[in-house]
Protein backbone atom coordinates (compact mmCIF):
# COMPACT_ATOMS: atom_id res chain seq x y z
CA UNK A 1 0.00 0.00 0.00
CA UNK A 2 6.98 2.59 -8.77
CA UNK A 3 12.01 4.81 -14.55
CA UNK A 4 14.85 6.53 -14.94
CA UNK A 5 18.09 5.36 -16.63
CA UNK A 6 17.92 1.88 -18.35
CA UNK A 7 13.60 1.80 -18.05
CA UNK A 8 11.51 3.73 -19.64
CA UNK A 9 9.09 4.51 -16.95
CA UNK A 10 9.11 6.21 -13.98
CA UNK A 11 7.03 4.75 -11.04
CA UNK A 12 5.82 4.80 -7.84
CA UNK A 13 5.21 2.29 -4.97
CA UNK A 14 2.78 3.72 -2.57
CA UNK A 15 0.19 1.60 -1.87
CA UNK A 16 -0.48 -0.24 1.15
CA UNK A 17 2.18 -2.74 0.61
CA UNK A 18 4.94 -0.81 -0.22
CA UNK A 19 7.65 0.15 2.42
CA UNK A 20 10.78 3.69 2.37
CA UNK A 21 11.90 6.59 2.40
CA UNK A 22 15.11 8.66 1.89
CA UNK A 23 15.89 11.68 4.55
CA UNK A 24 13.88 14.09 4.80
CA UNK A 25 13.76 17.38 7.65
CA UNK A 26 11.05 16.29 9.62
CA UNK A 27 8.00 18.50 10.20
CA UNK A 28 6.94 19.58 14.19
CA UNK A 29 3.28 18.58 14.40
CA UNK A 30 0.82 21.23 16.12
CA UNK A 31 -1.21 19.93 18.99
CA UNK A 32 -4.93 19.21 18.47
CA UNK A 33 -7.17 21.98 19.92
CA UNK A 34 -10.34 21.70 21.32
CA UNK A 35 -13.48 22.45 19.20
CA UNK A 36 -16.88 23.83 20.71
CA UNK A 37 -18.32 19.84 20.15
CA UNK A 38 -15.85 18.34 21.84
CA UNK A 39 -13.92 17.02 19.17
CA UNK A 40 -10.23 17.62 17.96
CA UNK A 41 -9.77 19.97 15.46
CA UNK A 42 -7.31 18.69 12.80
CA UNK A 43 -3.69 19.77 13.58
CA UNK A 44 -1.81 21.79 11.28
CA UNK A 45 1.92 22.30 9.87
CA UNK A 46 3.49 25.69 10.49
CA UNK A 47 2.61 26.94 7.40
CA UNK A 48 -1.33 25.88 7.80
CA UNK A 49 -1.33 24.26 4.21
CA UNK A 50 -1.78 20.23 5.25
CA UNK A 51 -3.97 19.40 8.25
CA UNK A 52 -3.20 16.14 9.89
CA UNK A 53 -6.23 14.22 10.91
CA UNK A 54 -6.09 11.37 13.23
CA UNK A 55 -9.71 10.11 13.58
CA UNK A 56 -12.74 9.19 10.96
CA UNK A 57 -14.71 12.31 12.78
CA UNK A 58 -12.21 14.73 12.13
CA UNK A 59 -12.22 12.78 8.54
CA UNK A 60 -15.53 13.34 8.21
CA UNK A 61 -15.20 16.94 9.53
CA UNK A 62 -12.76 18.37 6.66
CA UNK A 63 -14.18 20.52 4.05
CA UNK A 64 -14.39 19.17 0.84
CA UNK A 65 -13.82 20.96 -2.26
CA UNK A 66 -14.04 19.57 -5.66
CA UNK A 67 -12.80 16.54 -6.80
CA UNK A 68 -11.03 14.07 -3.76
CA UNK A 69 -7.90 12.39 -4.61
CA UNK A 70 -6.52 9.66 -2.24
CA UNK A 71 -3.19 8.39 -1.96
CA UNK A 72 -2.74 4.88 0.56
CA UNK A 73 0.56 4.50 2.03
CA UNK A 74 2.11 2.86 4.74
CA UNK A 75 4.20 5.64 5.59
CA UNK A 76 8.15 6.29 5.13
CA UNK A 77 7.41 8.23 2.13
CA UNK A 78 10.38 8.22 -0.92
CA UNK A 79 10.11 9.91 -4.33
CA UNK A 80 7.56 7.02 -5.46
CA UNK A 81 5.41 8.18 -3.28
CA UNK A 82 6.06 11.61 -4.33
CA UNK A 83 5.40 11.30 -7.49
CA UNK A 84 1.77 9.78 -6.50
CA UNK A 85 1.06 12.71 -4.14
CA UNK A 86 1.80 15.14 -7.24
CA UNK A 87 -0.09 12.98 -10.08
CA UNK A 88 -2.80 13.05 -7.93
CA UNK A 89 -2.75 17.15 -7.06
CA UNK A 90 -3.05 17.32 -11.21
CA UNK A 91 -6.01 14.63 -11.37
CA UNK A 92 -7.60 16.58 -8.07
CA UNK A 93 -6.95 20.15 -10.03
CA UNK A 94 -6.00 23.27 -7.72
CA UNK A 95 -9.61 23.19 -6.61
CA UNK A 96 -10.06 19.62 -5.91
CA UNK A 97 -8.30 17.62 -2.48
CA UNK A 98 -5.99 15.54 -2.09
CA UNK A 99 -5.63 13.05 0.92
CA UNK A 100 -2.74 10.85 1.74
CA UNK A 101 -3.22 7.96 3.92
CA UNK A 102 -0.42 6.91 6.41
CA UNK A 103 -1.29 3.37 8.14
CA UNK A 104 0.95 0.43 8.76
CA UNK A 105 -1.96 -1.99 8.13
CA UNK A 106 -0.76 -5.33 10.52
CA UNK A 107 -3.11 -7.48 8.93
CA UNK A 108 -1.05 -7.61 6.03
CA UNK A 109 2.04 -8.63 7.79
CA UNK A 110 2.41 -12.30 8.56
CA UNK A 111 4.04 -14.23 11.35
CA UNK A 112 7.91 -13.44 11.20
CA UNK A 113 7.34 -10.41 8.66
CA UNK A 114 8.93 -6.52 9.43
CA UNK A 115 5.38 -5.14 11.28
CA UNK A 116 7.52 -4.34 14.82
CA UNK A 117 10.83 -2.75 12.54
CA UNK A 118 8.52 -1.30 9.72
CA UNK A 119 9.70 2.43 9.57
CA UNK A 120 7.48 4.76 11.41
CA UNK A 121 8.33 8.40 10.14
CA UNK A 122 5.16 11.00 10.38
CA UNK A 123 6.65 13.95 10.29
CA UNK A 124 9.01 13.68 7.38
CA UNK A 125 5.86 11.83 5.68
CA UNK A 126 3.46 14.70 6.35
CA UNK A 127 6.25 17.60 5.01
CA UNK A 128 6.89 15.48 2.12
CA UNK A 129 3.00 15.18 1.48
CA UNK A 130 2.60 19.16 2.14
CA UNK A 131 5.87 19.93 -0.23
CA UNK A 132 3.87 17.81 -2.91
CA UNK A 133 0.53 19.71 -2.21
CA UNK A 134 -1.34 17.38 0.00
CA UNK A 135 -4.31 19.26 1.21
CA UNK A 136 -4.39 16.31 4.48
CA UNK A 137 -2.44 13.61 5.66
CA UNK A 138 -4.82 10.59 7.27
CA UNK A 139 -2.88 8.99 9.71
CA UNK A 140 -4.97 6.76 11.93
CA UNK A 141 -3.86 4.74 15.16
CA UNK A 142 -4.89 0.86 14.52
CA UNK A 143 -7.94 1.20 17.34
CA UNK A 144 -9.64 4.05 14.78
CA UNK A 145 -9.28 1.31 11.99
CA UNK A 146 -9.98 -1.51 14.08
CA UNK A 147 -12.02 -0.50 16.60
CA UNK A 148 -13.57 -3.68 17.69
CA UNK A 149 -10.04 -5.34 17.07
CA UNK A 150 -9.45 -7.88 14.15
CA UNK A 151 -12.13 -7.67 11.76
CA UNK A 152 -14.53 -10.53 12.04
CA UNK A 153 -15.34 -9.90 8.74
CA UNK A 154 -13.04 -9.29 5.84
CA UNK A 155 -12.26 -9.28 2.20
CA UNK A 156 -10.71 -12.63 0.43
CA UNK A 157 -8.44 -12.14 -2.56
CA UNK A 158 -9.97 -15.01 -4.35
CA UNK A 159 -7.50 -17.68 -6.80
CA UNK A 160 -5.54 -14.70 -7.85
CA UNK A 161 -4.56 -13.51 -4.09
CA UNK A 162 -3.22 -16.94 -3.46
CA UNK A 163 -0.75 -17.06 -6.73
CA UNK A 164 2.80 -15.36 -6.81
CA UNK A 165 2.94 -12.81 -3.62
CA UNK A 166 -0.16 -14.54 -2.21
CA UNK A 167 1.35 -17.78 -2.44
CA UNK A 168 4.64 -16.21 -0.51
CA UNK A 169 3.08 -14.46 1.97
CA UNK A 170 -0.56 -16.38 2.68
CA UNK A 171 -3.12 -14.30 4.23
CA UNK A 172 -1.33 -10.74 2.87
CA UNK A 173 -4.02 -9.94 0.33
CA UNK A 174 -6.67 -10.21 1.98
CA UNK A 175 -5.63 -8.09 4.83
CA UNK A 176 -4.34 -5.96 2.29
CA UNK A 177 -8.15 -5.43 0.58
CA UNK A 178 -9.41 -5.31 4.02
CA UNK A 179 -7.58 -1.90 4.91
CA UNK A 180 -7.87 -0.59 1.19
CA UNK A 181 -11.73 -1.16 1.30
CA UNK A 182 -11.84 0.14 4.85
CA UNK A 183 -10.06 3.33 3.79
CA UNK A 184 -11.71 4.11 0.81
CA UNK A 185 -15.16 4.28 2.33
CA UNK A 186 -13.51 6.92 5.13
CA UNK A 187 -11.99 8.87 2.53
CA UNK A 188 -14.47 8.61 -0.09
CA UNK A 189 -12.58 9.60 -2.87
CA UNK A 190 -13.35 10.34 -6.42
CA UNK A 191 -10.43 8.70 -7.47
CA UNK A 192 -7.53 6.45 -5.87
CA UNK A 193 -3.99 6.15 -7.17
CA UNK A 194 -1.21 3.65 -6.50
CA UNK A 195 2.11 2.46 -7.71
CA UNK A 196 2.40 -0.13 -10.40
CA UNK A 197 5.48 -1.52 -8.46
CA UNK A 198 3.28 -3.50 -6.52
CA UNK A 199 1.25 -4.69 -9.41
CA UNK A 200 -0.56 -7.72 -7.88
CA UNK A 201 -1.60 -5.57 -4.99
CA UNK A 202 -3.04 -3.04 -7.92
CA UNK A 203 -4.42 -5.66 -10.08
CA UNK A 204 -6.19 -6.87 -6.77
CA UNK A 205 -7.66 -3.67 -5.59
CA UNK A 206 -9.19 -2.63 -9.69
CA UNK A 207 -10.75 -6.28 -9.08
CA UNK A 208 -12.47 -5.90 -5.87
CA UNK A 209 -13.63 -2.09 -6.85
CA UNK A 210 -14.77 -3.74 -9.94
CA UNK A 211 -16.72 -6.48 -8.62
CA UNK A 212 -18.27 -4.90 -5.51
CA UNK A 213 -19.40 -1.69 -7.35
CA UNK A 214 -16.86 1.13 -5.49
CA UNK A 215 -17.66 4.36 -6.75
CA UNK A 216 -13.63 5.04 -7.13
CA UNK A 217 -11.55 5.35 -10.06
CA UNK A 218 -8.09 3.18 -9.86
CA UNK A 219 -5.11 5.13 -11.25
CA UNK A 220 -1.65 3.10 -11.41
CA UNK A 221 1.08 5.04 -11.44
CA UNK A 222 4.44 3.93 -13.33
CA UNK A 223 7.61 2.66 -11.03
CA UNK A 224 10.37 4.78 -9.99
CA UNK A 225 13.76 4.23 -9.62
CA UNK A 226 16.84 4.98 -8.55
CA UNK A 227 19.55 6.44 -11.51
CA UNK A 228 20.82 2.91 -11.02
CA UNK A 229 17.55 1.33 -12.02
CA UNK A 230 16.74 0.25 -8.26
CA UNK A 231 12.89 0.51 -7.69
CA UNK A 232 12.08 2.71 -4.74
CA UNK A 233 10.77 1.18 -1.84
CA UNK A 234 10.74 1.94 1.88
CA UNK A 235 12.53 -1.42 2.32
CA UNK A 236 15.77 -0.12 0.97
CA UNK A 237 16.84 1.41 4.15
CA UNK A 238 17.24 -2.39 5.36
CA UNK A 239 19.87 -2.59 2.97
CA UNK A 240 23.66 -2.35 3.57
CA UNK A 241 25.72 -0.65 0.48
CA UNK A 242 26.80 -4.44 -0.66
CA UNK A 243 23.34 -5.98 -0.05
CA UNK A 244 22.09 -2.48 -2.33
CA UNK A 245 24.74 -3.17 -5.03
CA UNK A 246 23.45 -7.03 -5.07
CA UNK A 247 19.54 -5.85 -5.09
CA UNK A 248 20.64 -4.48 -8.60
CA UNK A 249 20.42 -7.78 -10.11
CA UNK A 250 16.16 -7.60 -9.58
CA UNK A 251 15.87 -4.50 -12.18
CA UNK A 252 18.78 -5.77 -14.46
CA UNK A 253 16.93 -9.23 -14.68
CA UNK A 254 13.69 -7.36 -15.95
CA UNK A 255 15.76 -5.11 -18.74
CA UNK A 256 17.47 -8.06 -19.67
CA UNK A 257 14.48 -9.31 -20.98
CA UNK A 258 12.50 -6.26 -21.86
CA UNK A 259 15.49 -5.54 -24.53
CA UNK A 260 15.66 -9.24 -25.78
CA UNK A 261 11.92 -8.99 -26.21
CA UNK A 262 12.72 -5.53 -28.50
CA UNK A 263 15.25 -7.57 -30.02
CA UNK A 264 13.30 -10.33 -31.10
CA UNK A 265 10.41 -8.39 -32.17
CA UNK A 266 12.97 -5.64 -34.48
CA UNK A 267 14.43 -8.83 -35.66
CA UNK A 268 11.10 -10.49 -36.51
CA UNK A 269 10.09 -7.42 -38.60
CA UNK A 270 13.29 -6.68 -40.36
CA UNK A 271 12.95 -10.58 -41.59
CA UNK A 272 9.59 -10.29 -42.57
CA UNK A 273 9.27 -6.94 -44.34
CA UNK A 274 8.84 -6.66 -47.96
CA UNK A 275 9.10 -10.23 -48.74
CA UNK A 276 12.36 -10.78 -47.48
CA UNK A 277 11.71 -14.07 -45.96
CA UNK A 278 10.30 -15.29 -49.06
CA UNK A 279 13.57 -14.14 -51.03
CA UNK A 280 16.00 -15.44 -48.49
CA UNK A 281 14.13 -18.60 -48.44
CA UNK A 282 13.72 -19.04 -52.50
CA UNK A 283 17.76 -17.94 -52.77
CA UNK A 284 18.64 -20.89 -50.20
CA UNK A 285 16.36 -23.35 -52.10
CA UNK A 286 18.37 -22.41 -55.17
CA UNK A 287 21.27 -23.78 -54.52
CA UNK A 288 19.95 -26.62 -52.66
CA UNK A 289 19.72 -25.37 -48.98
CA UNK A 290 16.05 -26.50 -48.56
CA UNK A 291 16.64 -26.90 -44.81
CA UNK A 292 18.11 -23.68 -44.33
CA UNK A 293 14.97 -22.05 -46.21
CA UNK A 294 12.89 -24.08 -43.81
CA UNK A 295 14.71 -22.91 -41.38
CA UNK A 296 14.53 -18.99 -42.65
CA UNK A 297 10.32 -19.56 -42.66
CA UNK A 298 10.46 -20.56 -39.50
CA UNK A 299 12.46 -18.25 -37.29
CA UNK A 300 11.13 -15.07 -39.09
CA UNK A 301 7.34 -16.55 -38.50
CA UNK A 302 8.25 -17.06 -34.85
CA UNK A 303 6.96 -14.96 -32.68
CA UNK A 304 9.26 -14.11 -29.61
CA UNK A 305 8.31 -16.81 -26.78
CA UNK A 306 7.96 -16.19 -23.18
CA UNK A 307 9.34 -18.85 -21.94
CA UNK A 308 12.73 -17.55 -23.79
CA UNK A 309 12.39 -13.97 -22.97
CA UNK A 310 12.10 -15.33 -19.15
CA UNK A 311 14.99 -17.02 -19.41
CA UNK A 312 17.21 -14.36 -20.34
CA UNK A 313 15.69 -12.74 -16.53
CA UNK A 314 16.98 -15.69 -14.82
CA UNK A 315 20.37 -16.31 -16.46
CA UNK A 316 20.93 -12.80 -14.71
CA UNK A 317 19.27 -13.73 -11.46
CA UNK A 318 21.17 -17.21 -11.41
CA UNK A 319 24.58 -15.02 -11.82
CA UNK A 320 23.19 -12.78 -8.72
CA UNK A 321 22.54 -16.05 -6.57
CA UNK A 322 26.31 -17.24 -6.90
CA UNK A 323 27.58 -13.19 -5.89
CA UNK A 324 28.28 -12.33 -2.34
CA UNK A 325 26.15 -11.57 -0.51
CA UNK A 326 23.33 -13.30 -2.53
CA UNK A 327 20.28 -12.56 -4.31
CA UNK A 328 17.70 -15.61 -2.98
CA UNK A 329 15.14 -15.81 -5.41
CA UNK A 330 11.35 -16.34 -4.46
CA UNK A 331 10.29 -16.34 -8.00
CA UNK A 332 10.30 -15.02 -11.43
CA UNK A 333 6.88 -14.88 -12.98
CA UNK A 334 6.04 -13.52 -16.48
CA UNK A 335 2.28 -13.55 -16.40
CA UNK A 336 -1.07 -12.16 -17.55
CA UNK A 337 -2.15 -9.00 -15.96
CA UNK A 338 -5.54 -10.08 -15.83
CA UNK A 339 -5.25 -13.30 -13.73
CA UNK A 340 -1.43 -13.24 -12.65
CA UNK A 341 -1.49 -16.88 -14.12
CA UNK A 342 1.88 -17.52 -16.20
CA UNK A 343 1.69 -16.53 -20.06
CA UNK A 344 1.40 -19.54 -22.99
CA UNK A 345 3.77 -19.85 -25.31
CA UNK A 346 2.00 -17.91 -28.19
CA UNK A 347 1.10 -15.40 -25.81
CA UNK A 348 0.03 -11.91 -27.21
CA UNK A 349 -0.61 -8.88 -25.71
CA UNK A 350 0.84 -7.20 -22.37
CA UNK A 351 2.22 -9.21 -19.82
CA UNK A 352 4.50 -8.48 -16.75
CA UNK A 353 7.43 -9.77 -16.05
CA UNK A 354 7.51 -10.05 -11.92
CA UNK A 355 10.22 -10.89 -9.61
CA UNK A 356 10.94 -10.88 -5.88
CA UNK A 357 13.87 -11.94 -4.25
CA UNK A 358 15.54 -12.05 -1.04
CA UNK A 359 18.74 -9.78 -0.42
CA UNK A 360 20.27 -10.22 3.12
CA UNK A 361 17.28 -10.50 5.38
CA UNK A 362 15.07 -7.79 3.11
CA UNK A 363 12.73 -9.17 0.42
CA UNK A 364 12.00 -7.08 -2.28
CA UNK A 365 9.45 -7.07 -5.28
CA UNK A 366 9.90 -5.41 -8.69
CA UNK A 367 8.38 -5.81 -12.18
CA UNK A 368 8.10 -4.14 -15.95
CA UNK A 369 5.45 -4.78 -18.34
CA UNK A 370 5.86 -5.90 -21.53
CA UNK A 371 4.26 -6.38 -24.99
CA UNK A 372 4.27 -9.60 -26.84
CA UNK A 373 3.21 -8.78 -30.49
CA UNK A 374 -0.21 -7.24 -31.26
CA UNK A 375 -2.83 -7.75 -28.98
CA UNK A 376 -6.17 -9.55 -30.72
Amino acid sequence: MTTPTTPTSPTASATPTSPTASATPTSPTASTTPTASGASAASTTPTGRTALVRTAAQLAALERTGRRAVVMTMGALHEGHATLIRTARTLAGTAGQVVVTVFVNPLQFGAGEDLDRYPRTLDADRAIAEREGADAVFAPSVDEVYPGGEPQVRVTAGPMGELLEGASRPGHFDGMLTVVAKLLHLTAPDVALYGQKDAQQLALIRRMVRDLNFPVEIVGVPTVREDDGLALSSRNRYLSPAERSAARALSRALFAARDRLAAEHALHARATAGGAVSGRADALTAIGEARAAADAHAVAAAAPSPAAIKAVAQGVLDDAAKAEPPVVADYLALVDPATFREAPEGFAGEAILAVAARVGTTRLIDNIPLTFGAPE
